[in-house]
């Protein structure tokens, strides 16, 4: 059958180029494949290793390059072999097909050496020298591979090749691209042939979309147009038909009298996934937004962009009273609040669910019920909520490097030992370079002490110096918490203080205080100058005019 649902459309995604290395045994035919490959034609003498094979883009139905790396499978050449796996888009394993001993060697050293090195990346196993297999050997070569394939999920195809008949040569590669520019974990999990729930969710929202009269089903129309916009090709009304009985022969669920029902649509994908046709699913999935992660690519979210590093976005009146009107839709029981099931149900066509992490997942207001309150569904989408990073010691260099880095943040929060002396000496330093660094970007930010773990005996410099320091820059005493005494929350609310009245808690050091009063002093000045000079300037035209009334008398 032609036409939409198995037609073709070439969407590699991002990928530019693949890079395939081809491994194996020594004499498994490697570099002769690749010869034969690139020149379309048996070659007699062929190097024992090839340098680095172009394959051009029109050479495959994506037209997207393939660049092939020959290896050396010698002991003195295992560095660089490693090193280029571990580069590989893909890894095309060879055996012979003359040799069996080839193929054990290939499933007791070779994949088990992929999985050493951490290469995760497909694999297609190709035996060589089809030509020159024993007539005798009967065994097809599914009976060989589907026990190895299945001990080796990340085999993605077996293939067998000649070539000196060229006899499927272009096609060992052609999978390989295919697996790359197609994969098929991120869709299908093999192991319990079905769609994975990222595809399938995917797969529902498309759904959704295409059914424009919402009946739950598509009707030959919605079919069409889907078909238009993935394939640009209408399909006929006997194909229809085909793909209909297709799908109700295998699952009656999947076919309605309105048309075809979510059910028949995934099936129809897992179909295509099964008989070797993921090239259409990843079609569907590019034309409607996914990126190879099956997250919508950011070109689908016109997100506004920022004027400055600190500005925020928020949503509008009019967007809040949307998400309110989503709210109600989905509250099917009209008690104010979402259920799990619910909830389920309103995220069913996103990646996941964004409840599901943190940090709603534990800090949502809930009813008594532990269900979802119209206040917590729309503070996820205000954004509204206190937004806390916490910068390593070690890492604290890097951000001061950057000359916006404080533009961005609120409030700067200084968390030490109270009992340990090194902790706070370490905090002090963090301190003045925070400070510093503010005082010559002009990103000067509020900033809090923290003296945590006051339920131990505190260290007396610790102590008397932090009170000493506090006071010389200008900044609140140290805020004493305990963990196993008090409640944390207090402390947030300190934080929020500090971010709205910001000109009260950002430190000065003696330089900066220095800095300032002498720019305070210099603008004084101006103000002085300016006014001298007004004064001598009403003085000349006060005398002008007392000189030109004098020679007027005279």
């Amino acid at each position: 059958m032609a036409g939409g649902f198995v037609g073709y459309s070439r969407s590699p995604g991002s990928r530019t180029v693949v890079r395939v290395v081809v491994a194996g045994d020594r004499g498994t035919g490697k570099s002769s494949l690749i010869a034969a490959a690139a020149s379309e034609s048996f070659q007699e003498n062929v190097p024992s290793v090839l340098p680095p094979t172009r394959l051009p883009a029109d050479f495959f139905p994506d037209h997207v390059p393939v660049t092939l790396i020959d290896t050396s499978s010698s002991l003195e050449n295992r560095g660089k072999l490693n090193e280029e796996l571990k580069r590989a888009d893909a890894i095309v394993l060879t055996y012979a097909c003359d040799q069996p001993l080839t193929l054990s060697h290939l499933c007791s050293h070779w994949l088990h050496e992929l999985r050493r090195l951490e290469v995760k990346v497909p694999v297609i196993v190709v035996g060589c020298k089809l030509d020159l297999r024993d007539e005798n050997n009967q065994m097809s070569l599914e009976q060989v591979m589907s026990p190895i394939m299945q001990k080796f999920r990340e085999i993605e195809t077996c293939i067998e090749c000649s070539a000196a008949t060229m006899i499927q040569v272009p096609e060992a590669f052609y999978y390989a691209q295919k697996a790359v520019l197609h994969p098929t974990s991120p869709l299908f999990d093999q192991e319990n042939q079905c769609l994975r729930e990222r595809c399938a969710r995917a797969l529902r929202r498309i759904f959704v979309l295409c059914d424009h009269d919402m009946d739950g089903a598509l009707n030959d129309v919605e079919l069409n147009e889907f078909q238009v916009k993935c394939f640009n090709a209408p399909l006929q009304p006997d194909e229809i038909v085909v793909v209909k009985r297709v799908v109700h022969e295998k699952i009656p669920a999947g076919v309605n009298q309105l048309g075809l029902t979510l059910t028949g649509f995934l099936f129809l994908h897992a179909l295509f996934i099964e008989k070797g046709r993921i090239e259409t699913t990843w079609a569907v999935l590019r034309k409607f937004g996914y990126d190879d992660d099956l997250k919508l690519r950011d070109d689908f979210f016109p997100v506004p962009s920022k004027r400055a590093p600190d500005q925020s976005v928020e949503l509008t009146s009019e967007a809040m009273e949307f998400l309110s009107g989503v709210f109600r839709l989905f509250d099917t029981d009209d008690d104010g609040a979402l259920q799990p099931t619910e909830l389920d149900e309103l995220f069913c066509t996103a990646p996941e669910s964004p409840w599901d992490g943190a940090p709603y997942k534990d800090a949502t207001e809930r009813t008594a019920r532990g269900d979802i309150s119209l206040n917590a569904f729309l503070s996820q989408g205000c954004k509204r909520t206190l937004l806390l990073r916490e910068i390593p010691e070690d890492g604290a260099k890097k951000f001061l490097s950057n000359q916006e880095f404080l533009a961005a943040c609120d409030v700067a929060v200084f968390v030490y030992d109270s009992s340990d002396e090194k902790s706070w000496k370490s905090t002090k330093e963090l301190l003045l370079n925070v400070a510093r660094h503010g005082e010559e970007s002009g990103y000067g930010v509020p900033s809090l002490l923290i003296s945590a773990k006051d339920d131990l005996d505190p260290h007396p410099v610790a102590i008397r110096d932090s009170l000493k320091v506090s006071q010389k820059l200008g900044i609140e005493a140290p805020i004493p918490l305990s963990m196993k005494l008090s409640n944390p929350h207090n402390i947030f609310g300190r934080i929020i203080s500090a971010a709205e009245h910001p000109h009260l808690g950002i430190p000065e050091t003696e330089t900066g205080r220095k800095r300032k009063q002498y720019q305070q002093l210099f603008n004084r000045s101006l103000i002085y100058v300016s006014i001298g000079a007004a004064v001598t300037v009403v003085g000349l035209a006060g005398y002008r005019a007392y000189a030109a009334n004098r020679s007027t008398s005279n």
